[in-house]
This record gives structure tokens, C-alpha cells and sequence, in this order.
């Protein structure tokens, strides 16, 4: 099975990723899984920061025994690793890794942690990736039904989030040309792209696609499901929610790639201290402006909308 096959199944996977460390995707996983949870949804979040996991400490839950450790190293199964939460429906599998790190991970490895992870019981899989662009990180970015990407409203955080989406995206090429028996050509153009006078990864793709027909009828039928959904975190005022139309149109005109803005989550003091209460922020602040928006973006994500604009802070 390749990295980034999907197969028929019930339920939804959402990666959440972005590049950059410190943007709140962990935050924003456990709140999402918590607010699906609310909704009556069997959710299954999965911590895959590698070397770096505190997913659970979001639920207050202390370093726990069973982790992705024990499947790495003993051949546990995730069903046998599953950790349980304070909140209904939710369970959590620890990416709590003590003795191995990201890059250690074999290939077969890998397979399974995916063949496995496709198979979860659960209406939503929420995984938690780490900050950067490793393979393995990018790789299960790609087995998701939805692709999340969290942003700051900060330079360095939109660099990142460009080059994580933009590597994603030569790895699906690269790898969906693969399995139909044209392993080296996307790598051939590109090696030589200045020769095509090729400058950014949408002419690459577009150079491919007139090239050679066949390529181009592959490509638009696999691509076409690639598709990512922003979430703007930490947003102080209007200036920083149309950020997020300025980042679509930067991606599709540099990378050719759909995305839906699907909300933004105001900064908000109670974020930080939700954290070091170590307790679930919907579930213990409930009432403020952070929650409300969290819940927007849940409905976007599920109901495949958008945040409409104008609108947000005065």
C-alpha cells in the first residue's frame, strides 16, 4: 500500500499540520476532538509529534503507560494502546515516545501505524502532527480526508505553512506518478526546471500536464482531491482574519492547490490558562469568544463550509 492511498471506509480522518511549532495545533486538536465529542460523535484523537508529544496533557492526563512506544516496540495494536478521557466518545492514542524518534521509524513501520490508523472505529480520527516537513510527518498528512493547516498571523508561520503545504504536494505527485509507473519524471522536470523555464510547483504540475496527456488526465483525477482547510489562530483584529483570503490566493496561484478558510480563533487569555489547569478548554470555557469560534470552524470542517466574510473583532 502506498503512503498516501486512501481505501473506502466510515468516518473521517483530519490531519492537523502546518509547519511551524508553537501555531496551537495541538490546542486546536484536542478542542476539535472535544467539541465533535460534545456533538455525540465517536472521536479518536492521535498524537503523531514524535519525540515531542503533550497531546494528553491537554485532558489532564499524566504520562500515560500505553503510548505509540508500545506499538513500535511490542507490536501492541492501537486498539490495545487507547487511552480514555475524561469526556464521552473520546479517546486519545499517545504519541508519548521515549526511545525512538520520527526519523528512526522504518518504512514497514510506517505502513502499519497507517493501515492501522485507516481502520480506527470512529466517526472522526483526529491526528496531531509535529512542527516541520519530515516524510513521515507528510505522509500522514496525505492519508487524511481533511488536511488542516493551523496559521499564526506571523511572517515566519506563513513561510513554514507555504513550504509544508508545498512539499505535501510534490510528495502526492510524486508518489501518485509512482504508482502508475512514471517514478522519475516529475523528478527529471524539476532537476531541470529552469531549462523549462519553470518557477514555482503549479507550473511544474501545468508543464507535466501539457507535456504528456496521460500524465495530465492522472494528475487532474488524483488532485483534485487534494484539497487543505486553513484555520487562522491566535487573532487579535480584521487585519489578521483577511489574512487568510490573502494565503488562498497565494496558494493557488504558486501551487494550484483548493483550500477553504474554514475560521479563524481569537486570542484569548483563557487558551493559556485552560492549559496550565491542564483541563479541556470546551469543556471548562464554554462561554467565551474562543469556544464559539472553535465551534464554527468544527461545523465548517464537518459540513465542508467556509468562514463568510466580513467580519470577526472590532
Amino acid at each position: 500500500m502506498s503512503p498516501t492511498a486512501k481505501v473506502q471506509r466510515e468516518g473521517e480522518i483530519w490531519a492537523v499540520g502546518g509547519g511551524k511549532g508553537g501555531t496551537g495545533k495541538t490546542f486546536l486538536t484536542s478542542s476539535l476532538g472535544s467539541f465533535l465529542a460534545k456533538k455525540g460523535r465517536k472521536v479518536v484523537l492521535v498524537d503523531m509529534d514524535i519525540g515531542g508529544a503533550n497531546l494528553h496533557s491537554f485532558f489532564g492526563i499524566d504520562r500515560p503507560q500505553r503510548s505509540l512506544t508500545s506499538f513500535f516496540e511490542k507490536g501492541s495494536s492501537l486498539q490495545d494502546i487507547l487511552v480514555r478521557t475524561d469526556l464521552d466518545n473520546l479517546t486519545l492514542i499517545t504519541g508519548d515516545i521515549h526511545s525512538i524518534a520520527s526519523d528512526t521509524i522504518t518504512f514497514s513501520q510506517k505502513l502499519k501505524l497507517f493501515r492501522q490508523i485507516l481502520k480506527i472505529n470512529a466517526q472522526n480520527v483526529l491526528i496531531d502532527l509535529g512542527a516541520g516537513s519530515h516524510l513521515n510527518t507528510l505522509d500522514a498528512f496525505l492519508i487524511a480526508d481533511k488536511m488542516v493547516v493551523v496559521l499564526v498571523p506571523e511572517v515566519i508561520a506563513i513561510e513554514n505553512m507555504y513550504h509544508f503545504i508545498k512539499n505535501a504536494l510534490f510528495r502526492k505527485v510524486k508518489a501518485v506518478l509512482k504508482e502508475y509507473g512514471f517514478k522519475e519524471i516529475v523528478q527529471h522536470v524539476w532537476d531541470r526546471r529552469q531549462e523549462f523555464g519553470i518557477r514555482n510547483l503549479k507550473e511544474l504540475i501545468d508543464h507535466l500536464k501539457g507535456s504528456f496527456s496521460f500524465i495530465g488526465t492522472i494528475l487532474d483525477n488524483e488532485l483534485s482531491r487534494f484539497r487543505v482547510a486553513l484555520i487562522l489562530n491566535m487573532v487579535r483584529n480584521k487585519q489578521d482574519i483577511f489574512l487568510g483570503t490573502a494565503v488562498k490566493s497565494v496558494l493557488l496561484k504558486y501551487l494550484g492547490v483548493g483550500i477553504e478558510y474554514v475560521g479563524y480563533v481569537e486570542y484569548n487569555d483563557a487558551v493559556w490558562r485552560s492549559v496550565r489547569e491542564r483541563k479541556p478548554f470546551m469543556l471548562n470555557y464554554t462561554a467565551t469568544a474562543g469556544a464559539a469560534n472553535i465551534a464554527a470552524v468544527g461545523d465548517n470542517l464537518l459540513k465542508g463550509g467556509e468562514i463568510v466574510l466580513p467580519g470577526g473583532l472590532g
